[in-house]
């Protein structure tokens, strides 16, 4: 079976790589000329929109996923027409939109913080005193890793932070006081069976995931495994979907949720039975969707800008590095290392050494 990807970045990388032993074959349509999975398959080089390139992807995949959520809407539903396409094209027209994506889930009962749309700086000024400060601001399209942020601290913020967005449609969010940020993955698939990961607990600095740790037996995951699954079969979903949550007094609110693979499941390739990105192969493909269980204690450290010493790294016990083959550059994730152990001391150990040798290099 050949699996079309939109994007030819690290997650489809680590889609290719756990599909290869399944005996699938890949192709890739990717805009830029060097992807770092382009090893792994055929690159279709060009456009998102290219209709020649469309055509062929068409023609030489079996079923078509993304791997990113800022894929043309009209290139997933041009596919659609034409293809399978999974996850389906509404989840993506959905998650690409923050307006659209906090109504979708507050029609479905999944508490978000309160939210307002503006689209101008006068609009921002009036709404503010209902927010009260500190809140944030955000574009409503194209954010990723903190890009299109701004956090407001006073009214005197208010010109800056909409100077920096450019003027484009944005929302503003309510500032959440959170006790923890955790994350739910889970796959659905085309017989409607679904599985979930254990909570992962996350952690971010300027915008960007540093830490996600696997959370077995967390008090909070059947109130996510709920929520999620509302989520899944209002949009008919196929594959493996992330939300994400702030914790506030025990309880859930959903900051977003992202229609495929996701940073924060990195942790199950060495630490769960099978991994997000065989399970998301296996969903689209209509496999049946393997164990979830979590292997020991797990753990996923990013690397941002450049990447320490090889050796460095693998001289943490228990440590496993997966390279992107990306070439340095200011904020950008470059590779990644799980830690898989049989003790949550050796765990913390292994995050700690990691953490420090990931501020060494850190270039965001």
């Amino acid at each position: 079976m050949k699996i079309g990807i939109l994007g030819g970045g690290q997650l489809a990388r680590m889609m290719a790589l756990a599909g290869i032993p399944l005996g699938m074959e890949f192709i890739f349509l990717e805009p830029a000329a060097e992807a770092c999975a382009a090893g792994l398959g055929e690159h279709l080089h060009g456009d998102y929109n290219d209709p020649t390139l469309l055509a062929e992807l068409v023609k030489r995949a079996d079923v078509v996923t993304y791997e990113f959520e800022n894929v043309p809407a009209a290139t997933a539903e041009f596919l659609t027409s034409h293809t399978l396409v999974f996850p389906p094209a509404e989840a993506l027209a959905v998650a690409q939109d923050r307006w659209i994506e906090k109504n979708f889930l507050n029609h479905l009962a999944i508490p978000t913080p309160a939210y307002a749309a503006v689209n101008s700086l006068a609009e921002l000024t009036q709404v503010m005193p209902s927010f009260g400060y500190p809140a944030i601001l955000k574009s409503r399209t194209q954010g990723y890793d903190g890009k299109g942020q701004s956090v407001l601290h006073t009214e005197h913020d208010l010109a800056n932070a909409w100077q920096i967005l450019k003027g484009v449609p944005a929302i503003v969010e309510a500032f959440i006081p959170f006790e923890r940020e955790v994350s739910i993955i889970a796959a659905r698939n085309r017989s409607h069976e679904i599985v979930f990961y254990p909570l992962s607990e996350n952690h971010h600095r300027k915008g960007i995931l540093r830490t996600a740790q696997c959370l077995p037996n967390d008090s909070l995951q059947a109130q996510a495994e709920e929520l999620v699954s509302r989520l899944l079969n209002a949009l008919d979903y196929v594959g493996v979907l992330a939300l994400e949550f702030f914790v506030v007094n025990n309880q859930l609110m959903a900051n977003e949720f992202a229609p495929r693979v996701h940073n924060s499941g990195h942790w199950s390739i060495e630490g769960a039975q099978i991994s997000q990105f065989e399970n998301h192969l296996r969903a689209i493909t209509d496999l049946p969707l393997g164990s979830t269980a979590p292997v020991g204690f797990s753990a996923m450290i990013n690397f941002i800008g450049a990447l320490p010493d090889i050796k460095q790294i693998l001289t943490i016990p228990n440590a496993h590095l997966h390279s992107y083959n990306k070439k340095p550059r200011k904020g950008r994730k470059i590779a990644h290392a799980c830690l898989r152990t049989f003790t949550a001391d050796a765990l913390q150990d292994g995050i700690e050494k990691l953490r420090a040798l990931a501020d060494i290099t850190d270039k965001s």
